[in-house]
């Protein structure tokens, strides 16, 4: 009897031992073939930000190593960059959450390492810009605009994170109202956005150390502001995710481009990832000539602008419709779009040509049909949709593209080392 009862209370101590280990997905499938070396290629492309996060390991950089990814859902809803940053930061330190939309530009928006609520705070997104494609006139790369019109607006920003010992709080904005803002104890008055003759600019203030909370508040009826970004004072890595739901390409190009180049000038990019694809592969009227003329264009744009910055394309993931007959998926009713191909094809052939940097997302997650695979598993990688991540497989994916990257960079690290 005592043997047993032992064994029992043995028993019920592992149990509520496992009990308080994390839980993790223990089946988590290994990243699928890819038609890139190790997943990554040209990674030659991504030399001058592997060169600023060996400074950063060395203690020779006393900023944060920024990357920039713009992109559409995927990147708006901050699962896949969310794992990202977090995982650079833990191995080159926390240089602050990055850049945000200012305001909440949908309902459900649930950045990471940072809590945002508005209250009589106006947030417009611009509208998508259709096949057509247009100039959206003072709208930059947050794709949004907020207009603060209602007296006792405020927007209230909760971060987590860093421990720097100073912190930034840059806002690029316009217009002749005044802002008010507060970190934690300290108070800023009255910022203005349109001294000096200038239509717009961004504007600094240092925290000493993480502020807990920021709070800005409009002091006269209109004012408009283009971004907020948060960082630390110090070494580290910020990784800001600006995605638009919905959004292709031509978002991208019909960014206004003076408030664009204020953007990168003021937030100085080591990295600019581009994140685009899903929803030009579901367009059944895709001309190929004319969305590799538009990606060339943008590539070129984006190195005029910042011209410092590395670049580089998440191929586009695979991702299936519904409602089709003998589909791959499991049921035979889905299947992806023919035009996402077309995408994936031009972007890693133009990537080649112009020298940018290319993740192959699609064979990474499995290849074709991989959409559907991962949303049939015990625990659902991908949504019922077939085209959005869960948050574990979120995860998975973010870790699998940071694995991927950070071994592009011991590979550089270690030839570098060797011809020294």
């Amino acid at each position: 009897m005592r043997a047993f009862a032992g064994a029992l209370v043995a028993a019920v101590l592992a149990s509520a031992a496992a009990a308080q280990v994390p839980y993790g997905p223990s089946d988590a499938p290994v990243p699928g073939a890819s038609v890139c070396p190790d997943g990554l290629c040209q990674p030659d492309a991504l030399n001058g930000v592997f060169e600023a996060l060996a400074a950063t390991e060395a203690g020779r950089r006393g900023t944060p190593v920024h990357i920039l990814q713009i992109g559409d859902s995927h990147t708006a809803g901050d699962r896949i960059t969310g794992q990202l940053r977090a995982a650079l930061q833990a191995r080159f330190g926390d240089g602050g959450r990055g850049v945000l939309p200012p305001g909440v530009p949908y309902d459900g928006y649930a950045p990471r390492q940072v809590e945002v609520t508005a209250t009589g705070w106006t947030t417009t997104l611009a509208p998508l810009a259709g096949r057509a494609g247009y100039a959206r006139t003072a709208v930059g790369l947050t794709g949004v605009q907020s207009i603060t019109v209602t007296p006792g607006a405020e927007l209230r920003l909760r971060i987590e994170g860093s421990e720097s010992l100073f912190y930034m709080v840059s806002i690029c904005g316009e217009g002749a109202g005044r802002l008010w803002m507060r970190a934690d104890d300290e108070v800023w008055n009255e910022r203005f956005f349109n001294e000096h003759g200038r239509q717009r600019s961004c504007t600094d203030m240092m925290a000493s150390g993480r502020p807990d909370e920021v709070v800005l508040r409009p002091l006269d009826d209109v004012l408009t502001l283009h971004d907020i970004r948060l960082a630390s004072v110090g070494p580290g890595v910020t990784v800001s995710n600006l995605g638009v739901v919905g959004a292709t390409l031509r978002d991208l190009a019909a960014r206004d481009e003076a408030v664009v180049a204020l953007q990168l000038a003021n937030w100085r990019p080591a990295l600019i990832v581009l994140a685009f694809g899903t929803n030009e592969g579901f367009d059944d009227g895709l001309d190929r000539q004319a969305y590799e003329a538009l990606l060339r264009g943008q590539i070129v744009r984006l190195r005029r602008l910042a011209p410092v910055a590395s670049l580089m394309i998440l191929g586009a993931p695979d991702a299936l419709r519904n409602g089709v007959v003998n589909g791959c998926s499991a049921d035979g009713r889905r299947a992806p779009p023919p035009s996402l191909a077309v995408v994936r094809d031009v972007q890693r052939r133009v990537a080649a040509d112009m020298g940018v940097a290319f993740w192959d997302w699609h064979g990474r997650m499995g290849g074709d049909c991989s959409a559907d695979r991962l949303a049939t598993r015990g625990e659902p990688f991908m949504l019922r949709d077939r085209v959005h991540f869960s948050s574990a497989g979120a995860d998975w994916i973010g870790g699998a593209l940071h694995a991927d990257l950070m071994a592009a960079y011991d590979g550089w690290a270690a030839r570098r080392g060797g011809a020294e």
